[in-house]
Parts: C-alpha cells; sequence; structure tokens
C-alpha cells in the first residue's frame, strides 16, 4: 500500500510554536531537524510505507512597508526549503503571503492557496490512483469536502494532528487519526 505524506506547513508549524509558548519554551527556528524528530516521536511513518513526502508553503513576498522582516522571512523559507528537499520532502510553494491593513491600521500577513492546492492534490492522488492512502498533516476544516472526494474514490485518508489542538471535523471526515503528543514536540528539543 502506498501512502502520501501532505503537510500543510504553516499550520504544522504554528501547532508546534504555540505548544512551545504554551510551554514557556522560546520559539526555535522552524526547522527540518525539528519536523522530522517531531515525526519520529510520534508517527511512525515506516509503517505507512511513505512514497513520497510534499510540504506546502506559501510564496513570501517582499514588502516595503517591512523590508527587513520580509527579508528575514524570506532568507528563513529558503534555508527551510533547502533542509526539507536534503531530507527528502518535495516542497510545494502555492499561493502567496499576502499584507493587508487592519482597520486600526497594524498589517496582517494571510497565507492564501495553500489550502486549495492541497485539497486540489488530494482529489488528484484519489482520481489518478497515485497512492492508496494519504497521511493528512492539516488541522484546516476546509479540507473536508476534498477528504470526502478522495474517500469517494477509495483513498484512505489519515488525519495527523495535535493533540493539544484537535480538529473534530477532520477526526470524523478521516479513515483514521494519529494525534501528536506535546511531549513529542518538546523531545523533539533535546
Amino acid at each position: 500500500m502506498k501512502t502520501i505524506l501532505l503537510i500543510d506547513g504553516e499550520n504544522f508549524r504554528h501547532k508546534v510554536e504555540a505548544i512551545l509558548k504554551n510551554n514557556g519554551i522560546k520559539s526555535k527556528t522552524f526547522s527540518a531537524e525539528l519536523l522530522e524528530k517531531v515525526f519520529e516521536k510520534s508517527l511512525p511513518l515506516k509503517k505507512y510505507n511513505i512514497v513520497e513526502k510534499r510540504y506546502y508553503c506559501a510564496k513570501i513576498r517582499l514588502y516595503t512597508e517591512t523590508k527587513k522582516q520580509s527579508l528575514k522571512l524570506i532568507a528563513e523559507q529558503r534555508k527551510l526549503k533547502t533542509f526539507l528537499e536534503k531530507a527528502g520532502y518535495n516542497v510545494v510553494v502555492a499561493g502567496n503571503v499576502r499584507m493587508s491593513k487592519s482597520y486600526n491600521g497594524r498589517l496582517d500577513f494571510k497565507e492564501k492557496g495553500v489550502d486549495v492546492k492541497l485539497a486540489v492534490d488530494l482529489v488528484s492522488i484519489a482520481y489518478e490512483k497515485t497512492a492508496d492512502k494519504v497521511v493528512l498533516c492539516s488541522s484546516d476544516s476546509d479540507l473536508q469536502p476534498a477528504i470526502e472526494q478522495g474517500r469517494l474514490k477509495g483513498l484512505e485518508v489519515v488525519y495527523c494532528g495535535f493533540e493539544s489542538s484537535v480538529n473534530k471535523g477532520l477526526i470524523f471526515t478521516t479513515d483514521k487519526k494519529v494525534l501528536i503528543p506535546d511531549t513529542a514536540v518538546l523531545e523533539s528539543l533535546i
């Protein structure tokens, strides 16, 4: 049985950072090494016969209003992409990180387009029969219609989420669940 691992990168990163913050740990730079360690501690990937690992992220653009921060984030994303590719991940850059001003003049940044690409890929995997199973690391409820379509075509979908912030909708929509405990994230820092 062939399995493809699909990771909503920004979603996954924010969940890891929230666990660190909730445990009083100053946020570390998210890395491919940390990602792999979290999986080693909590998700027995060897048991799934993973034939492909995809990490989805949005393109970060240079904004003149936040030039210094934009350049820093772009450099971090390039570094992460390089390390992930060396670790055997296919990095899928989809959509953009968009800046907007809130009503109080504060700058907000939102990722747009990643969940759509992930959903399209999930449905394509099901219809093209490129795998029998998908391990989906995302807590985005917007993926439920794509999951349902994939399952209608015989694709088994495993929800991989975090124990401290479970998405119940995804648990009910998928075939199985694997929950990453906070301890797996914390032990990955050692």
